[in-house]
């Protein structure tokens, strides 16, 4: 006997049996009945103080779980408060289902408060957007799953009339078959094996496929193989170990590690861009190569649009299969044999020195020294978020998180409480910049009510300090991007968790070994000297 269920059961139930265990967001009476059936499913739906934070869980979550995130938003101004984070997905390739109620189509002929055309909205900024229906809900709720994580992941909404939310719907099992992994083949696999053969001087350029793929022991199992050095895309740090002698870190934003990287790319004579996705990368990583002077294989999910670069040879293949494919057959040969790679590893150390006595890079320094190598890390957008993301060694994938196609601000905070979620035995630790903090100050709240222990550090030097670099480096005048010094720790305390100031290692340090044991959340607030970044990004 067929089992007849609401739309919106048929709906969190697809999202269950893809993996979701929770959903973020505010509700309103249009969306009573999704988070209804969601909790009915088993996805537990936590209540926020911001839709855009809720977005910034949900993906902390995906980070853990590999699940698609959820983002539930009532009519209207609900929905469009997720504008940012919806955006966000799309550039930095979050599996995203974003959940809106909205009116009945009939209603809003005659109905006009709070009504907006939803898909409208969100159509520019998502992978696909749907109305749901009661006769193809089965369908609609597949496919929103199937686009969102196929190829590169992103965000798909599904706008919920309430009528239909409620409708009776017959259950039957809709479920795509995913595809399997393709390789390449034929005579451009030839020439790139041949390429591979006889490269000296190769070098892998690696981004957020290789994570999508699942493919990160396949790199390093590559790279160890045949001796080649891996530069990473910020969300690809930890593909390899950063503390590998081929891992020459992440790259993206920082002038002082492109005056290292940027000229090694020149001196290699095979180039691997393997997953490698340019979103995330700053213009000075516009065409970084020649592919005329220099042999260079792109392996990637999708099509070259973007123009950053170009490549030799070009395949759309899923990263792993295709290395397995490129070396097929081909012998590991000497690389680098002038030292080069070392030198350019010193190098980068040189420029981020981990011994100075106080100031941005020293409490990131001392935060890695004392933070246990599994902890999670999330960062926001800002100067400090260059700094650490050279700075901050990650042992595995997926122990950095940040926003870098979009580079919000405000990201940090959210990030880092999904993440809990999604992993409750291990530490994780944000860092803002007091500007990120204030944008997310509320969700602090929402950290005690969940009893997390997460700890929160804020830069404070009471500037937009990347901001304000940019305005000194054009010689304008100072404006717009200082504000009023608050203290951040009494913040912290007021929204139930601990906070302390500090303003030296020895400080920092103590807090650190606190919080780690601590019975709720501690804000750490830092506080460093105006102009901190000069020289150090």
């Amino acid at each position: 006997m067929q089992e007849t269920l609401r739309a919106a059961d048929i709906l969190a139930r697809r999202l269950y049996a893809e993996g979701c265990r929770y959903a973020f967001g505010m509700p309103g009476g249009e969306v009573l009945t999704l988070i209804d059936a969601l909790e009915k499913a088993g996805i537990t739906f936590v209540l926020i103080k911001h839709e855009n934070a809720a977005g910034f869980m949900a993906e902390g979550v995906h980070h853990m779980d590999g699940a698609p995130g959820i983002l539930v938003a009532t009519v209207g101004p609900g929905a469009m408060n997720g504008v940012n984070v919806i955006a966000n997905a799309e550039q930095d390739r979050v599996p995203l289902i974003v959940l809106t109620g909205c009116v009945d189509a009939a209603e809003a002929e005659t109905y006009t408060h709070q009504v907006l055309d939803h898909r409208g909205v969100f159509a520019p900024i998502t992978k696909a957007t749907f109305t749901l229906d009661k006769d193809a809900a089965n369908v609609i709720a597949d496919k929103a799953v199937a686009i969102a994580t196929e190829g590169r992941a992103g965000p798909v909404h599904i706008d919920v009339p309430i009528s239909v939310a409620d409708a009776p719907v017959v259950a039957k099992e809709v479920r795509r078959v995913a595809p399997s992994a393709v390789a390449p083949a034929g005579p451009d696999l030839e020439t790139a094996r041949g390429w591979l053969a006889a490269a000296e001087r190769p070098l892998i350029v690696a981004g957020l496929d290789v994570l999508k793929d699942n493919a990160t022991d396949a790199l390093r199992n590559f790279a160890e193989t045949y001796s080649v050095p891996v530069v990473t895309t910020y969300k690809a740090k930890g593909v390899i170990p950063e503390d590998h002698a081929l891992a020459l870190g992440g790259a993206g934003l920082s002038p002082l590690a492109d005056k290292q990287l940027i000229p090694l790319l020149a001196e290699a004579d095979l180039i691997l861009s393997i997953g490698y996705d340019p979103i995330e990368m700053r213009t000075g990583w516009r065409d970084p190569w020649d592919p005329h002077l220099t042999n260079v294989i792109d392996i990637h999910a999708a099509p070259n649009h973007h123009y950053m670069h170009h490549a030799t040879l070009s395949f759309i293949a899923d990263t792993g299969a295709a290395l397995a494919a490129l070396s097929d057959g081909v012998a590991p040969r000497q690389t680098w044999i002038d030292g080069q790679i070392a030198k350019t590893k010193e190098a980068l150390a040189t420029a981020f020195p981990t011994d100075e006595d106080w100031g941005p890079g020293a409490a990131i320094a001392t935060c890695r020294a004392v933070l246990p190598p599994e902890t999670i890390a999330t960062v926001d957008s800002g100067a400090h978020r260059i700094l650490l993301s050279q700075m901050w060694t990650c042992p595995a994938p997926k122990t950095l998180l940040q926003s870098s196609g979009l580079c919000t601000m405000g990201c940090a905070v959210p990030l880092a409480m999904g993440a809990k979620i999604g992993a409750p035995d291990r530490p994780v630790v944000s860092f803002s910049g007091d500007a990120g903090l204030l944008m997310v100050a509320g969700e602090l709240a929402t950290a005690a009510e969940l009893g997390q222990n997460t700890i929160f550090v804020v830069f404070v030097d009471s500037s937009l300090a990347l901001i304000e670099l940019k305005q000194r480096q054009r010689q304008m005048d100072n404006k717009g991007v200082d504000f009023a010094p608050h203290d951040y720790a009494a913040i912290g305390r007021a929204f139930g968790g601990h906070g302390v100031t500090v303003n030296d290692r020895a400080g920092l340090e103590t807090a650190l070994k606190d919080a780690l044991n601590a019975d709720r959340f501690t804000l750490i607030a830092v506080e460093i000297d105006r102009k901190a970044y000069d020289g150090r990004i």
